[in-house]
């Protein structure tokens, strides 16, 4: 795994900025956690992104 990919963001991210890593809408970006494409963590109605979930979204969607 590429761990350098988005080393500008934290390890844990918002919607907000999977949206813009993703350079996707929000209601994409909700989808893509409601089809359990990439995993959150739901704490109360806030999702919380693992960033490693994200990288390996992207490795393995091609």
């Amino acid at each position: 795994m590429d761990y350098k990919m988005f080393e500008d963001y934290p390890d844990v991210v918002t919607i907000n900025d999977l949206v813009k890593m993703l350079n996707i809408g929000r209601n994409s970006a909700y989808k893509l956690i409601k089809e359990k494409k990439i995993k959150s963590i739901q704490i109360g109605k806030v999702h919380r992104i693992p960033k490693i979930y994200i990288i390996d979204y992207l490795e393995n969607a091609c």
